[in-house]
């Protein structure tokens, strides 16, 4: 394995059929969780690389942040994120440190640390949003889009069952 670039290929027959790992009578769901996380494991891997100054993690704390209508706590944004309040916690610091976001007291309720991102993260993000497009192309290329929204919708119901 590349280690500068993480392989990304788990085809599901190919897997089921090697000989290293045995899985039995997996049903679809057991091996369709597995392969999620494999696969946050590798697209993890592979987006680290590419960004010099920030961690996939850092950078998808940025799109969620960006996401929002108004400036995000902490705990709103660990809810998007779908991460713990002490994650989340712990990026926003890095990112604080590197100028990428600035925590400021929120005017309503002086408990509440609200997170605004700066200008020295809207010029990375301007600098790098059309590799950033050309990669995403990459992952999506040959999947046609009523697969992408099938996927969202199954990911999405697996999603409200998991809180049920």
């Amino acid at each position: 394995m590349n280690h500068g670039k993480a392989e990304i290929d788990m085809d599901y027959n190919r897997i089921v059929s090697d000989n290293r790992v045995e899985f039995g009578q997996m049903p679809p769901g057991t091996f369709l969780v597995g392969l999620l996380s494999a696969f946050d494991n590798r697209l993890q891997a592979v987006a680290d690389s590419f960004f010099e100054e920030i961690t996939w993690k850092q950078f998808f704390a940025i799109i969620c942040i960006n996401l929002c209508k108004e400036h995000p706590t902490i705990n709103e944004l660990s809810e998007i994120m779908g991460s713990s309040h002490q994650n989340v916690k712990q990026i926003l610091i890095k990112l604080q440190k590197k100028g990428f976001v600035q925590m400021i007291t929120d005017e309503q309720d002086k408990r509440k640390q609200r997170i605004i991102l700066t200008g020295n993260c809207y010029e990375f993000c301007e600098r790098n949003e059309a590799e950033s497009r050309v990669r995403l192309n990459q992952m999506f290329e040959g999947i046609p889009e009523e697969q992408i929204i099938t996927t969202i919708q199954t990911i999405s119901q697996m999603e409200r069952n998991l809180k049920k």
